[in-house]
């Protein structure tokens, strides 16, 4: 079996590097850990799990801290892991782990499995629903590295758009506890993407890291027109960022009431309805200018497409969407129907109940 160095960089993350590296550490890996300046017990807790733990300097660059940390493993192949990232361990995480070099060339970049908390949250702090992300994070030094001072991204050392291969290997995602840190981690990548953008003013995935950062924050007035002048350069439209930012565009048009705006989305939608959010955001696009069979036909559709990054908009959310819109149009047997299908979905059971219940006539 090819060994496998994971590689880490952490600052005050005492709360979660424990858990992460207890998982990690049921598996015959090295583990290498950068702190770059903890003031809690970080350095400690990661010194019971391995004995490679160093330090570097942070200067403002997340792409130097991850290319120092991966020159200090003794492999090539590099799993890069967050400290608030928790491997799945099941039988096929075994089964991976056990095969991941195999599974891609030198050249090549496996693309892992993330779940975690949206960006949004609500007034109490919870995260309102769960996002899939692929992430880039397992391939071979030799040939690739991280690019980028922050949202830093992996490239090829040769200079060759790099492929992307799926691996089946889950992470779960943390996130922010708290809308204190969230809003503190977003100042602090805002400050720094403001910057890169000084150096780099035509770049459009920068812009559309701003664009999210405020995003996150349900700061849609300060997003959209980071999004708006992303969109307006020339962008690879198979990229998933590309595909990420045009849902948020549009979302920010919701939220700001754009509505007949964002009817303009029909324009790309043979793009980008490859995705079951897109076609789930046309669908709230159309309910929002009352066009209610199309915004149906969005929703159903939508539940068919095997695609997908938020949790809920390929099933129970697009079934719930359009029973509520079949009950509002009278149509209650279809209504209840589809409230049906969304299995232990709360408000679906709520309406349900409604429905079936005849004390509530």
């Amino acid at each position: 079996m090819i060994p496998i160095s994971i590689c880490i960089i952490a600052k005050n993350e005492e709360q979660y590097i424990g858990e992460c590296l207890r998982r990690l550490s049921l598996y015959d890996w090295e583990i290498v850990v950068v702190d770059t300046g903890s003031t809690d017990h970080t350095v400690e807790i990661a010194r019971t799990y391995t004995p490679n733990v160093y330090h570097f300097n942070w200067i403002d660059d997340f792409s130097a801290a991850r290319n120092y940390s991966i020159a200090q493993a003794s492999n090539d192949y590099i799993l890069v892991v967050d400290c608030d990232e928790y491997l799945e361990n099941d039988d096929m995480a075994a089964h991976t782990i056990s095969s991941l070099p195999q599974m891609i060339s030198p050249y090549q970049i496996g693309i892992l499995d993330r779940f975690s908390p949206s960006a949004e949250l609500s007034t109490s702090g919870e995260s309102t629903s769960v996002i899939h992300e692929r992430i880039a994070r397992f391939f071979n030094r030799k040939f690739t590295h991280y690019k980028g001072t922050i949202h830093e991204q992996l490239v090829s050392k040769t200079g060759k758009a790099s492929e992307f291969i799926p691996i089946p290997l889950a992470f779960y995602h943390i996130g922010y506890q708290s809308m204190d840190i969230k809003k503190a981690k977003a100042s602090r990548n805002i400050s720094m993407l403001e910057a890169e953008l000084e150096k780099k003013r035509d770049d459009p995935y920068i812009l559309f890291q701003l664009g999210q950062s405020y995003f996150g924050l349900s700061n849609y007035e300060q997003a959209l027109p980071y999004f708006e002048q992303a969109l307006s350069m020339e962008v690879n439209e198979q990229e998933e960022y590309v595909q990420t930012m045009v849902e948020s565009y549009g979302y920010c048009l919701i939220y700001l009431k754009l509505f007949k705006k964002a009817l303009e989305l029909e324009g790309v939608y043979s793009v980008f309805s490859r995705r079951a959010d897109f076609v789930f955001l046309m669908g709230l696009v159309y309910l929002n200018n009352a066009m209610f069979e199309d915004a149906v036909r969005e929703f159903l559709k939508a539940a068919t497409i095997a695609d997908y990054a938020a949790v809920g908009v390929n099933s129970y959310l697009a079934y719930y969407n359009a029973g509520v819109i079949h009950e509002c149009t009278g149509n209650i047997p279809e209504a209840a129907m589809l409230y049906k299908k969304c299995g232990d979905f709360a408000p679906a059971l709520q309406r349900l109940t409604q429905l079936t219940d005849p004390r509530c006539d």
